[in-house]
């Protein structure tokens, strides 16, 4: 293994450690109105894998990159489908 993919899977696991620690900590109340700000954060680590696949380096680069681009997106849209869920239950509901 080369020393630039050490540095990269030791990022990619200090990085898991630190998220699941900050999100682990944030109260249920406080994570649907905080899903609008990750929302905007995912978004970025979708370019950041788009980035990483389409360097071609090794064969591997474009394999975890593809896998990121899918897991990001996938964190995207679920975001986005939860916030949106919230939002309706604040909606004042039609008279009939």
């Amino acid at each position: 293994m080369t020393e630039a993919l050490i540095a990269a899977l030791f990022v990619f696991v200090l990085a898991s450690f630190v998220g699941f620690e900050v999100i682990n900590k944030i109260p249920p109340t406080l994570h649907t109105p905080l899903m609008s700000g990750s929302n905007a954060i995912s978004g970025i680590a979708v370019i950041g894998a788009i980035l990483a696949a389409g360097a071609r380096e090794t064969n591997l680069s474009v394999i975890l990159g593809l896998i990121a681009v899918v897991l990001a997106t996938i964190n995207v849209v679920g975001g986005f489908l939860v916030t949106d869920r919230m939002l309706q239950m604040f909606k004042k509901k039609a008279s009939v």
